[in-house]
């Protein structure tokens, strides 16, 4: 057909020399410096060698405007795995290990075999590649920087004093106010009286929104932004305690004698009649499960997607108004009167550990930072503790010394605010790590009460206190976070209506099963080591433990009559008492027995001869 046909063989040739031709020239116009840009010129990916050499010196030459650029490809550079040449260096090396801890080849073998080695020919299609990826790399170095510098535009950080004799604490509100702070953060700085106290105040997890409640009834909800009043309603009955559900439009309230769920407009949704005379509760956002705890020692967890009640533990234990979350794992932090906090999960009956954190005193108040690695807390005793929970170790404390530390809370940022007294005490990040001697900033309500709630709002330096005659909010600089992640759901705090919903329905489609908490979160997802025989015979094994039919214990009836009835039972009992006491009496009873009959075989003269056999011992 060819033979036949010779022009229709010609064009195909020319055709393909064309096609590879045009693709040739496209791979240039990609990295021509006059066509397109230097900084942000794509990669083609049928590039060349030279092409893609040119390329790499070109973003190399580019000057950058910022001055953390070199840090910062650095830092993005260290993260891209390793490129071909490197690798392939790593297997010459490991190469060239091996030959020489041969011990079957003898000098001159392992001589000519490095020389091999060392100076093989590279092939030069492995050359263009390695060039092609270091550029990709590199580029994919500048995105990324390029992209920290757009996002992260705002950085955090603290006041510093000028010189030794100057102090942190000695800054005032009222000097950060009218001196330091622009218009709309000074705005932030208010005291607000309200005739319901005391007051606790706390906020969403976007920091749009703040609750705030009075514990004779009194319900409002707030837009912290703009500081206007959303919905406010009295309840007429106590409120021990309050927090938002998946976002500001539901809100839990603990009352008196049961929880009950609330719209953002004031209409009651739900009256929770399994969580009865609560005194704390929880959201965990990423569970969807409300946790409350009450006067019977019931740590109970309800879905508020289902309304279902997921599980109910009896902690044993009295003391229950201090409740906290670790953000990390979902595991729930209980103090108890005791000096004891002890960790819980809805898919454990009992407690996954316990923490001796105050000896002889309650715990009063306790926060856990974001990282889930520390907890602060505090007692009775005036002592604060911070407690390093990877190792269930207490690193330092701190003490308190104008009254017991009723709420603290920790920021975004890992400022620890602590509310004693009439006082509010800060402490730097740094005091976390290790013990300093002065803290970072101080505030004092005198005149208004103890304060009795202290909580940070997320992504701003604001910091909300509730006191016996309302509530104050203070600014506290290098407390938030000033990156906030819009990709998260309900993080957002200028979301509208729309967006709102979808990131509830997104949020409900994540949502995690209460069996995923742990204290490792690292289980979750991992490969159980053992065989499929292994694991048949422990399913067999629960399957016949579950089958299993219980026996029942028979009651031991009772056949004594009279008045020697409840004195039998005593005495009874009190055999299986163990005291030193009883112990020395029997052993001297036990030696006394000895002795008589010991003494009663040598009066009869039955004592064994010495003289006689072993054999015939047994006949005297």
């Amino acid at each position: 057909f060819c033979q036949l046909h010779p022009s229709w063989l010609e064009k195909e040739r020319v055709e393909k020399r064309l096609d590879r031709w045009n693709r040739k020239r496209t791979s240039k116009m990609a990295v021509d410096p006059e066509s397109t840009d230097e900084k942000t010129s794509s990669i083609a990916r049928g590039l060349t060698t030279k092409e893609a050499g040119r390329a790499h010196h070109n973003l190399q030459s580019a000057k950058r405007s910022h001055s953390d650029d070199k840090a910062l490809l650095s830092k993005y550079k260290d993260k891209v795995p390793k490129t071909a040449s490197e690798s392939m260096a790593i297997t010459t090396s490991e190469h060239l290990q091996h030959i020489s801890k041969n011990k079957k080849l003898n000098d001159y073998q392992k001589r000519s075999l490095k020389k091999r080695v060392q100076h093989r020919r590279k092939d030069k299609v492995i050359q263009a590649r390695v060039k092609v990826h270091k550029t990709k790399r590199y580029q994919a170095a500048i995105s990324a920087a390029d992209a920290h510098l757009i996002l992260n535009t705002q950085s955090a950080g603290l006041v510093e004093a000028e010189h030794d004799m100057e102090r942190t604490t000695a800054l005032s509100q009222h000097e950060l106010k009218h001196q330091h702070l622009d218009q709309q953060t000074s705005r932030q700085i208010y005291d607000l009286t309200l005739p319901h106290s005391p007051y606790g105040m706390k906020y969403d997890r976007s920091g749009r929104y703040s609750l705030m409640y009075g514990q004779r009834g009194h319900l409002a909800i707030m837009d912290a932004t703009h500081l206007q009043l959303h919905r406010e309603l009295h309840i007429q009955e106590r409120i021990r305690d309050v927090s938002f559900l998946h976002n500001y439009t539901m809100m839990a309230v603990a009352q008196t004698n049961h929880v009950y769920i609330y719209d953002d407009q004031g209409t009651e949704i739900h009256k929770l009649n399994d969580m009865n005379d609560p005194f704390a509760i929880d959201f965990l956002p990423y569970h969807w499960l409300l946790t409350s705890i009450g006067r019977s020692g019931h740590l109970k967890y309800l879905d508020t997607s289902t309304g279902q009640l997921v599980s109910t533990h009896n902690t044993k234990l009295a003391g229950h108004n201090v409740l906290r979350q670790n953000p990390n794992n979902a595991i729930m932090h209980l103090g108890h009167a005791n000096g004891t906090v002890s960790l819980w999960s809805p898919a454990s009956s009992q407690f996954l550990a316990k923490l001796h954190c105050h000896k002889g005193a309650a715990v009063t108040s306790m926060a856990i930072d974001l990282s889930g690695n520390y907890m602060v807390t505090g007692g009775a005793d005036r002592q604060v503790h911070i407690w390093d929970i990877r190792k269930f170790r207490k690193t330092h404390s701190y003490f308190v010394p104008a009254g017991v530390p009723q709420s603290m809370d920790l920021s975004q940022r890992n400022v620890l605010g602590i509310g004693h007294a009439t006082h509010a005490t800060f402490w730097s990040p740094e005091a976390i790590l290790r013990k300093v001697k002065d803290p970072y900033m101080h505030h004092s309500v005198h005149g208004c009460g103890a304060v009795e709630t202290l909580r940070f709002r997320p992504f701003e330096d604001v910091c909300a206190l509730g006191h016996g005659k309302g509530v104050s909010s203070i600014v506290i600089p290098g407390s938030g976070e000033p990156n906030l992640d819009t990709t998260e759901a309900n993080l957002d705090p200028n979301q509208d209506k729309k967006q709102r919903r979808e990131a509830e329905v997104r949020a409900l489609m994540d949502k995690l099963q209460p069996n995923m908490i742990t204290l490792n979160p690292a289980d979750i997802g991992g490969v159980e080591d053992s065989s499929p025989e292994i694991r048949q015979q422990r399913l067999e094994s629960l399957q016949e433990a579950a089958n299993a039919k219980k026996e029942r214990r028979k009651k031991q009836k009772s056949k004594k009559r009279g008045r020697s009835k409840i004195q039998t039972k005593l005495r009874r009992k009190q055999q299986n008492v163990v005291d030193q006491q009883v112990v020395k009496l029997r052993e001297a009873k036990e030696k006394e027995e000895k002795d008589a009959k010991e003494e009663a075989r040598q009066g009869s003269g039955e004592d064994k001869p010495a003289t006689a056999a072993p054999a015939l011992q047994r006949f005297f």
